[in-house]
C-alpha cells in the first residue's frame, strides 16, 4: 500500500465530519470556520516510539493515546477540542498494525467530537505527531500564570498509576492480575478531563495538565504566577492498585514526579471553592484539594502530616542526562 492509498483507506472520509470544518483531508490546506469572539487554541506533541512509549504497545491503546495527550492540554486551557492534524511516520506499512491504530484514534475523536482534517504519512522510525485545535470564548483560557495568594490547589484525579504500570514493566514489581489490568488501562487509555477543563473557566485562576509530574507542573505554575505553594502529600490521592502494591514511604517519587497522568492541576479561589467541586461532581470528578498558593516567588514545599517531605526528582525533562 503506498503512501495515498494509505491515507483514503484509514483517514480520508472516517470518523465524524463538523459543521465547521469547510474542506477536510485532500487538499494543500484545510480549512475550518473559527466561531465568532472564540479564540483558538493549538497545541502539539511528538511521540517517539522507545522515549514515550513501548515499541509493542498496543496499536489500538496508542491510537489512543496519542490525541489523549494534547486533548489533555486543550483541557487544560478550558478548550473545546475541535480538529486535528496528524503527522505518521511508520517504518512499513503494516495492515493490521495500522487497522487497530486508527481504529483507536478515530474511536476518541468522536467521543470527543474532533475531526481529523489533515496531516501527513512518511517512511522512518514510528513517530507520531499530533496537532491538536480547540476553540475558546474570548478572554476565557485558562492559563498557568493566574493563582493568587489564598487560592486552593486541586488535581482531578489520582496520581502515579501510570508511572507504577511502566516502572512494574522496567523493573519486575509485582503486581496482581487486577491491578495490573487497572494500572496499564490508566497508561495506555489516559482520559482527558475535557469537561472539568471547560467546566473550570470563569471559576479557577491557573490550570495545568500533570504530563510531567506533579512537582514539576505545579512548578511551572508558581514560576508564572509568582507565587509559592505548599502541597499536602497525604492528601494527593491515590488509587487502590497503587496503595495495595507500594508502601507509603515507596509511593512518593510515582506520585510526586514521574507524570504521564494526564489529570489537570488547578487553583480556585476560596469563595469559588465548595461551588466548583460541587459543579465537578457533576461531570463524575472528585477534585482533591491538595494544598494552597502562598506568598512568594516561585517555591514549593511538601509535607506529610505535617512534616517537611524531601522533594523526589523532578519529572522526566528531554535532552538532559
Amino acid at each position: 500500500m503506498k503512501e495515498f492509498e494509505l491515507i483514503n483507506r484509514y483517514f480520508k472520509g472516517r470518523g465524524i465530519t463538523r459543521r465547521d470544518v469547510d474542506l477536510g483531508i485532500g487538499d494543500d490546506c484545510a480549512l475550518v470556520s473559527v466561531p465568532e469572539n472564540c479564540q483558538l487554541a493549538v497545541t502539539t506533541d511528538t511521540l517517539v516510539s522507545g522515549v514515550h512509549f513501548f515499541a509493542d504497545i498496543p496499536p489500538r491503546a496508542l491510537g489512543h493515546r496519542v490525541l489523549a495527550v494534547n486533548l489533555s492540554d486543550l483541557a487544560a486551557m478550558g478548550a473545546e477540542p475541535t480538529w486535528v492534524s496528524l503527522a505518521l511516520t511508520l517504518p512499513d506499512v503494516d495492515l493490521p498494525w495500522l487497522e487497530a491504530f486508527t481504529d483507536g484514534l478515530h474511536e476518541i475523536a468522536e467521543y470527543y467530537n474532533v475531526q481529523i482534517i489533515g496531516g501527513d504519512t512518511t517512511q522512518g522510525p514510528l513517530t507520531i505527531t499530533v496537532c491538536a485545535k480547540g476553540i475558546i470564548p474570548k478572554g476565557k483560557a485558562l492559563t498557568r500564570g493566574g493563582a493568587k495568594v489564598g487560592d486552593w490547589i486541586f488535581v482531578t484525579g489520582p496520581l502515579g498509576d501510570a508511572a507504577l504500570a511502566i516502572e512494574a514493566r522496567k523493573r519486575g514489581i509485582a503486581l496482581t492480575p487486577e491491578n495490573k489490568k487497572a494500572l496499564e488501562q490508566r497508561f495506555f487509555y489516559p482520559t482527558p478531563r475535557v469537561a472539568a477543563g471547560q467546566v473550570l473557566r470563569g471559576m479557577a485562576t491557573a490550570a495545568i495538565d500533570i504530563s510531567d509530574g506533579l512537582v514539576a507542573d505545579i512548578g511551572h505554575v508558581l514560576r508564572q504566577s509568582r507565587v509559592n505553594a505548599v502541597i499536602h502529600a497525604d492528601k494527593v490521592p491515590v488509587s487502590q492498585a497503587l496503595k495495595d502494591t507500594l508502601p507509603e514511604a515507596e509511593r512518593w517519587p510515582y506520585v510526586l514526579a514521574y507524570g504521564d497522568d494526564y489529570e489537570l492541576l488547578f487553583t480556585v479561589p476560596d469563595a469559588q471553592k465548595s461551588a466548583l467541586q460541587a459543579k465537578l461532581k457533576q461531570y463524575g470528578v472528585d477534585a482533591a484539594c491538595i494544598g494552597q498558593i502562598l506568598p512568594g516567588e516561585g517555591k514549593l514545599e511538601v509535607l506529610l502530616r505535617g512534616q517537611k517531605l524531601a522533594l523526589p526528582a523532578k519529572g522526566y525533562e528531554h535532552f538532559t542526562a
